[in-house]
């Protein structure tokens, strides 16, 4: 099993049908999307990538990379996608801890890219993506060896691409937004990504010939694995630069978009200005926090059909979700919502989703209040962390794969997220680890005690809150806006703490711990944060 051959198989038997539309001239068919992956496979192969090496990709949603989605594990190696959203500083650990050999860079992201690898001893080969619709320059072009035409056109498109020895042979390896001096870097095969890939198409019900839009970000564990989804059933994808939301508007109606991704913050985007109803259905699948009641409510007055699911970066994609029940469309709208945005039962591809006591390990009461830990097994949970046994034991028990996340077992068999564990705040589709945030607010030398916490938020799902004390002695004031200030120096924007509040002392238990039970109870009374603070 693999999901390359999903490729090859396309260009014989939806060749003439486009695969790929991006901005105004560019359109691709699969068998030509076949032919540019081959050659870029070839190129790469020449300049010496071979089996188990790990080539990088740090990208928007642009053809290219989508393309290498495939054009890397052709040859044998590994794909490994950077989240454009992170600083040179851990870009630069990633690429040093995965050992890459080769870094593609989009043209908007080369200044980030050079700074990065600055300080590499054994700098991968760096690669320039570039395209008219990226409107940026290279200040240094001398950095890069090749630019991603070259390769192209250089290459062969009779290549013999390099299958996998094994069906668990790895193909991916995808970091979790952990902490720079420990990264996570999950490791999927080729047996989990064509499963998942095939589980998504049945689970979303997504017919042949689709039209799908590039509004989730193909970093995010591989676009969980619909880039080979819509390979299988010959697809059209539309790729996205930019997130706009007259642009995206406009796309849907010229290309007639059938299907769509993206976190809770992209369906708030789309329905937080006045908008026209659509004059077809688009599906929109949402992963990441629960969309807010309002915002379904909304995106579904417009025309968009709702699916609601549950992923993580170690199960390559949306492995439960809130299969829908004919008979609940006879609800009325609120009872619907509340019902919705419940993460629900496992797909039909995945083995078993349990939530059980963290001590007993029995599965919890399902009476909707009982809470546990949710625990899975199945074909597309990782193989494990790179170069890291403990971690990877730490999170393997008895064949189970333990999520850290508490949730809920309704009556009926449907599971919902409650909390996460290790306080994991998710932002608009990005984890961001309350323990980093801390980290960094500790350096700050006006911080005697800090502690962060998810905060509601109406646009990003959730957002960090800042609780801080300061040092005795300070002869000036410090504001809310310096602490943020200084933390956008420190990590990238989206982990930034966007509400800050002081105390003159955080609380603490008998054992000197910090309850932030306690704190998350301080900010549900201060309610949601606002679109005016963004």
């Amino acid at each position: 099993m693999t999901p390359l051959g999903f490729l090859e198989r396309a260009s014989i038997v939806y060749g003439d049908c486009t695969s790929i539309i991006y901005g105004d001239s560019t359109v691709y068919t699969w068998r030509e999307t076949n032919l540019r992956c081959l050659r870029i496979a070839s190129s790469l192969f020449s300049i010496g990538i071979k089996r188990s090496d790990v080539v990088s990709v740090l990208s928007a949603n642009t053809p290219a990379m989508y393309e290498l989605q495939f054009a890397v594990p052709m040859t044998g190696a590994i794909l490994n996608n950077i989240n454009t959203r992170l600083d040179a500083k851990t870009i630069s650990v990633q690429l040093h801890h995965c050992e890459s050999k080769l870094l593609f860079v989009d043209v908007v992201y080369s200044d980030l890219a050079v700074e990065a690898i600055s300080k590499s001893e054994n700098p991968p080969i760096l690669v320039l993506i570039a395209d008219d619709e990226g409107g940026a320059d290279v200040a240094d072009r001398s950095k890069f060896c090749y630019t991603y035409g070259d390769l192209v056109t250089r290459g062969d498109p009779e290549f013999k691409w390099i299958r996998p020895e094994s069906e668990w042979d790895p193909i991916v390896v995808n970091y979790t937004s952990g902490t720079t001096s420990s990264p996570k870097g999950v490791v999927h095969c080729h047996r989990g990504i064509f499963v998942m890939s095939l589980d998504s198409l049945i689970d979303w019900t997504v017919p042949k010939n689709p039209v799908y839009l590039w509004t989730l970000p193909i970093f995010h564990a591989n676009g969980w694995c619909l880039p080979y989804s819509i390979a299988a059933v010959g697809g059209t994808n539309v790729c996205l630069r930019k997130l706009q939301t007259p642009l995206i508007y406009r796309l849907i109606r010229h290309h007639g978009v059938t299907h769509m991704c993206g976190a809770p913050v992209v369906l708030n985007m789309l329905t937080s200005s006045h908008q026209k109803s659509l004059k077809s259905p688009v599906h929109f699948l949402t992963a990441g926090s629960s969309p807010p009641e309002p915002v379904i409510l909304r995106a579904e007055s417009l025309g968009f059909i709702i699916s609601h699911g549950y992923g993580l970066t170690e199960t390559a994609g949306v492995i439960v979700s809130c299969a829908w029940k004919p008979e609940w469309n006879r609800l009325p709208s609120s009872e619907r919502t509340r019902l919705k945005i419940r993460q629900g039962v496992r797909t039909i591809g995945f083995s078993e989703i349990d939530v059980v006591d963290p001590d007993s390990g029995r599965s919890v009461n399902r009476d909707g209040s009982t809470v546990g830990e949710i625990v899975m097994r199945g074909s597309s949970v990782m193989l494990g962390y790179l170069k890291d046994q403990t971690g990877t034991k730490r999170v393997f028990k008895n064949g189970w794969f333990l999520t850290g996340d508490i949730g809920v077992v309704y009556k009926d068999g449907y599971l919902e997220i409650k909390d996460r564990s290790k306080d994991v705040i998710i932002t608009g589709g990005e984890n961001v680890s309350s323990v980093e945030v801390e980290a960094v607010l500790y350096t700050n030398p006006v911080v005697n005690e800090a502690a962060v916490v998810a905060r509601t938020d109406e646009y990003w799902g959730e957002t960090p809150c800042a609780f801080v004390s300061l040092k005795t002695g300070l002869n000036r004031k410090v504001t809310e806006e310096e602490i943020i200030e200084y933390c956008r120096k420190k990590m990238p924007h989206y982990m930034v703490p966007k509400t800050v509040l002081f105390l003159d002392e955080l609380p603490k238990t008998s054992t000197g711990k910090i309850p932030k039970f306690k704190l998350k109870e301080i900010v549900k009374n201060l309610g949601s944060t606002r679109l005016s603070r963004m």
